[in-house]
């Protein structure tokens, strides 16, 4: 068997291990083993190009692969051991910009290192495999990196809106299949920086315009993109597994997009030309009243009496790494006989299964984890639900205030419960800059703090 036939193979076993790998991640219960097929795949897959690669380089281009794969082995273990899991989607943000900064460099190498076609026809494929796939990358290189800084804090989480930033990116697509047109039948080297230049700035655009309550979609989003910039740089390279990856993670990105921005009751079109969190003309002046305060003991003394406990997590959870006290409150609670389930939004956290992933860390069973459309109408039912670092996905505003700019954005009912406790460090605005009227009705009540400390203090009051 040849090296080629050989590794050949080897995409095939890698591609099939890769599926594997997002039927397993689809269940909580085969996680772990969605996570092993991935591994498994991408070492059969390294192994075999590498391999494919030292066969047909020579010294200097064998070192340098081997260097660039140290390096990026080392960047890559370092990385991961030290990031917290609030870190997680701002890293996998940073990911997302290699690939999208590697389809590019794929694309000029294609340009610059232009092999010689028999057919003017098959030329013509390549120039545009090369132009969109410069394209692709340009556009998920730099809105990724403004992803990164936006869910890192590092910019402001507000939607940047610039007039007619919707024709602007319109104008940009239009202006790509100009040149596109234009390069498949003319190459130029202008052509190319030219398109790469438009790919950089709509991409910035796209996400700088999207609010913060977007943003776990646009993290969805543009692992999709990353997936079709990676199989873009798969036609170049004439790599069949990059292709076949690529069309997994762009296709999965693109799914799982779908279904979180059906499951807010938005249209994709609408996220990416803008999003939540643009306030309305002159602010928001509404007066909502006093909001009223409670302690720990006076809040372990209504868990105590409970007949059902609701718990919906938020971001604020992560940051405070509340979610290890919190399982043993739950476990605590459920030794009393207290019912105690968890209600998970789709949007919860900076990242889509953030809160899953976080309590299934602290060993919280699976079977009292709920999405959003499994508990919402349990919450009139309960006895007290406990809003732990959530803010935009528990505001009634969304249900019942049609000029709020999260307005019909579908949202856990945790008002219609007999008493809700919000544990908050303060009464700032939540991620999409909207203030929340849930906090000051009369069944609701402020826990102030950290919310770690504070759920502590409840089980030692307990």
């Amino acid at each position: 068997m040849t090296t080629e036939s050989a590794a050949g193979a080897a995409y095939i076993v890698a591609a099939l291990l890769f599926i594997l790998s997002l039927a397993g991640l689809s269940k909580h219960e085969t996680a772990k083993s969605g996570v092993v097929y991935g591994i498994a795949g991408m070492v059969i897959a390294l192994v075999a190009t590498i391999t494919l690669s030292v066969e047909n380089a020579d010294t200097l281009g064998i070192i340098l692969l081997f260097v660039a794969v140290a390096i990026g082995g080392a960047i890559g273990l370092w990385r991961a051991r030290i990031v917290e899991m609030t870190g997680m989607p701002e890293l996998i943000a940073l990911l997302h910009s290699f690939v999208g900064l590697a389809a590019v460099l794929v694309g000029w190498n294609g340009y610059l290192e232009h092999p010689d076609f028999a057919l003017q026809s098959l030329e013509d494929i390549h120039n545009a495999e090369v132009f969109i796939g410069v394209f692709i990358g340009g556009v998920t290189f730099t809105g990724s990196i403004v992803a990164n800084l936006k869910l890192s804090a590092k910019i402001s989480s507000a939607p940047l809106v610039l007039p007619g930033k919707n024709l602007l990116n319109l104008g940009a697509l239009a202006l790509f299949a100009i040149l596109t047109t234009w390069f498949v039948i003319s190459p130029a080297l202008w052509l190319l920086i030219l398109v790469t230049l438009v790919a950089l700035a709509l991409g910035w655009h796209l996400v700088a315009s999207i609010g913060g309550g977007d943003m776990p979609v646009v993290v969805s989003m543009l692992n999709s993109y990353s997936g079709w910039a990676a199989a873009a740089a798969g036609f170049l390279l004439n790599n069949d597994l990059l292709i076949v990856t690529g069309a997994l993670v762009g296709s999965s990105g693109a799914y799982l997009s779908y279904i979180m921005c059906k499951a807010m009751n938005r249209s994709f079109i609408s996220v990416i030309a803008g999003g939540f969190g643009i306030a309305p003309t002159g602010g928001d002046d509404t007066e909502y009243g006093e909001h009223r305060e409670i302690n720990a003991p006076d809040t372990a003394e209504l868990l105590k009496n409970a007949t059902s406990v609701i718990i919906t997590p938020g971001y604020g959870m992560a940051v405070a790494q509340a979610q290890y006290p919190v399982a043993d409150l739950t476990k605590k609670l459920r030794e009393r006989g207290v019912e105690v389930r968890f209600g998970i939004h789709p949007v919860a956290g900076r990242l889509p299964g953030h809160m899953n992933v976080l309590l299934a860390e602290a060993k919280v069973p699976y079977d009292i984890v709920l999405e959003m459309d499994e508990i919402n109408d349990d919450f009139a039912s309960t006895s007290v639900v406990l809003v732990i670092g959530a803010n935009d996905t528990v505001n009634p505003a969304a249900a019942d205030d049609p000029s709020s700019p999260i307005a019909g954005m579908p949202v856990l009912h945790v008002w219609e419960a007999e008493n809700v406790i919000v544990f908050k460090r303060s009464m700032a605005a939540g991620y999409a800059g909207v203030q929340n009227p849930l906090f000051f009705r009369e069944n609701t009540q402020m826990l102030f703090g950290d919310a770690k400390d504070r759920v502590e203090d409840i089980i030692r009051a307990l």
